[in-house]
């Protein structure tokens, strides 16, 4: 299977604005795709998805986005620009498992964590990390296993468990744990305590599927087991994280010249994408 596994943050009406934000603290970064719609940039090439899509969802710190730097300079200055404006949760400083650590919410909602450590522990830039909270907690292991079964060059690299006496945490849940889906690096832990926030559609997970065989395979497999779907080729996993399973060519399909139109007419009448119906509409 080939597919391109990304990101995608849910927007109202600023998903511009926040694209070029990123892109002005972040080197080697653009915008890629510019529409009313769809913001695509890119980061260090790491592909990034911004959807204005209203006020229905908000950014919470159940996902946020992993950041490891050998450099304090660096740190200092991803901390004080992504911060700016936003919610610090545990402020930039030395903690029991870094030397310098911050956990923060930015000016548009999105959830960083911001810390020095070895780069050639993750050899990416920013990580998507997973917290488990609420009724979810607990569930991070199991998540890791599932979904490094269903997605291709897939590995765990690291599950490291909470021991008998670290505070409110129970021994045998996830401190952290790191794995690859499709090449790329994601983190999952769990976090005990009272949280008034779970996994929501803000931040989503896009695959690109090359025909209707790939579609299919991880619509069936993401929605098994208790997961949901949903409309316009989204759906919601076992564990509550939403994804987005699409062609690749959906891009091409919904610019075609005269039927654009058609095709999104077409899809959002779909809950699993068809690619054959999204082609005719195409076709005129």
């Amino acid at each position: 299977m080939n597919n391109n596994l990304h990101p995608c943050f849910w927007y109202d009406g600023n998903a511009q604005a926040a694209a070029a934000f990123y892109c002005s603290i972040f080197p080697h970064s653009k915008i890629t795709t510019d529409t009313p719609m769809v913001v695509n940039f890119n980061i260090n090439g790491q592909q990034f998805m911004g959807l204005n899509g209203g006020p229905q969802f908000k950014f919470n710190p159940s996902i946020s986005l992993f950041v490891i730097s050998e450099s304090d300079e660096e740190i200092n200055e991803l901390y004080a620009k992504l911060s700016e404006g936003g919610k610090i949760m545990m402020p930039l400083d030395k903690y029991d498992w870094s030397e310098r650590y911050g956990f923060f919410q930015d000016k548009f909602g999105l959830a960083w964590q911001i810390m020095k450590g070895k780069y050639s522990d993750v050899n990416q830039k920013i990580t998507p990390c997973f917290l488990f909270v609420g009724d979810r907690y607990g569930k991070a292991e199991a998540a890791v296993k599932y979904y490094t079964a269903v997605f291709p060059a897939s590995s765990i690299s690291a599950i490291l468990l909470y021991q008998e006496n670290e505070g409110e945490q129970v021994a045998g849940k996830v401190k952290h744990s790191q794995f690859i889906l499709d090449g790329k690096v994601f983190m999952a832990m769990d976090g005990a305590g009272s949280h008034a926030f779970t996994f929501n559609e803000a931040i989503s997970f896009v695959v690109e599927c090359k025909d209707q065989e790939e579609i299919d395979y991880y619509w069936s497999h993401l929605t098994a087991n208790g997961g949901k779907e949903s409309m316009c080729g989204w759906l919601m996993d076992p564990f509550g994280v939403s994804w987005q399973i699409i062609p690749a060519s959906l891009g091409r399909l919904m610019s075609s010249p005269g039927t654009g139109q058609k095709v999104m007419q077409a899809l959002l009448q779909m809950k699993k994408l068809d690619l054959g119906l999204l082609e005719k509409a195409a076709k005129g």
